[in-house]
C-alpha cells in the first residue's frame, strides 16, 4: 500500500464518525421535516399528502411575517453594535490610560444574565420607572410607558441588546487587532500614515475574518432573540 493510499484511508476513517453524526442528526431530520411539511398529520392519525397547502397557509397569514419585521430592528442594532465595538476595540488596542479598566467596564454587561438585564430595563422604562423620574427633574410632567409604544419598544429592545452584547464583539476585535505585528504599525508610521489610514489599510483588512464571524453571530442572535422581549414586554 502506497503512502498516498494510506493517507487517504486514514483521512476517510477519521471522517466516517463526524460525517455519520452530521447525516443522522442534521441532514436526515431536515429531510424528514421537509417531507412532514407536505402532510396533514397530527402524529397519531393517518397522514394525508396535501402538497403545498401548509406553505400557502403560512404565507397567507400576515402574523407570520411580523416577527421577521421585528427582527429588522435587531439586524440594524447588530450593525450598530459592531461599529461601536470596533471603535472601542481599535482605541483600546493602543496605549490608552486605564484601558484595562475600560475593557472591563464595557465587557461587564455581557456577563449579566439576560433575565436580570430584562428585569432591570423593564423597571427603567416602565411608566413609574427611573427614566420618567429622571425626565421629571427637567420639568417633564408626562409619564410614558415606553415599552407600550409599538415602534419605540423595538428600538429600546434593540438598544438594550446592543448594550449587553457589544462587549463580547469588542473583546473578539481586540484579540484580532492584538495579533497584528507591531512592526507593521511602526513601518506605516515611518511612511507617514495617520491613525485613520492605519485603521483603514492595516487593521480592517487584517481582521476581516473576525468581522465576518461577528456579523454571522450577530445575525444569529437577532433571529433567535427571546429572553429580552419576553421579560421586557
Amino acid at each position: 500500500m502506497t503512502y498516498k493510499t494510506q493517507r487517504r484511508l486514514i483521512i476517510t476513517l477519521f471522517l466516517i464518525i463526524p460525517l455519520s453524526l452530521l447525516i443522522i442528526f442534521t441532514y436526515f431530520p431536515t429531510i424528514k421535516v421537509a417531507i412532514f411539511s407536505t402532510l396533514q398529520w397530527s402524529g397519531t392519525d393517518t397522514p394525508v399528502f396535501i402538497v403545498f397547502d401548509n406553505y400557502k397557509a403560512i404565507f397567507s397569514d400576515p402574523n407570520v411575517f411580523l416577527p421577521l419585521l421585528n427582527s429588522t430592528y435587531y439586524f440594524i442594532g447588530a450593525i450598530v453594535q459592531m461599529i461601536i465595538a470596533l471603535f472601542f476595540a481599535t482605541i483600546l488596542s493602543f496605549n490608552v490610560k486605564f484601558k484595562n479598566f475600560f475593557k472591563g467596564v464595557l465587557f461587564f454587561p455581557y456577563l449579566i444574565n439576560g433575565i436580570a438585564v430584562g428585569l432591570i430595563f423593564s423597571f427603567f422604562f416602565k411608566e413609574n420607572g427611573v427614566l420618567n423620574e429622571i425626565l421629571s427633574w427637567f420639568g417633564s410632567n408626562h409619564s410614558t410607558d415606553w415599552m407600550r409604544t409599538n415602534i419605540l419598544n423595538n428600538i429600546l429592545l434593540a438598544s438594550v441588546s446592543v448594550w449587553k452584547y457589544m462587549g463580547f464583539n469588542m473583546v473578539m476585535f481586540i484579540g484580532a487587532i492584538s495579533a497584528i505585528s507591531k512592526e507593521i504599525y511602526e513601518a506605516a508610521e515611518m511612511d507617514g500614515a495617520n491613525k485613520f489610514q492605519i485603521f483603514r489599510y492595516i487593521i480592517l483588512p487584517s481582521i476581516k475574518n473576525i468581522i465576518f464571524l461577528n456579523l454571522i453571530l450577530s445575525i444569529k442572535g437577532a433571529v433567535s432573540v427571546y429572553e429580552l422581549p419576553y421579560i421586557m414586554t
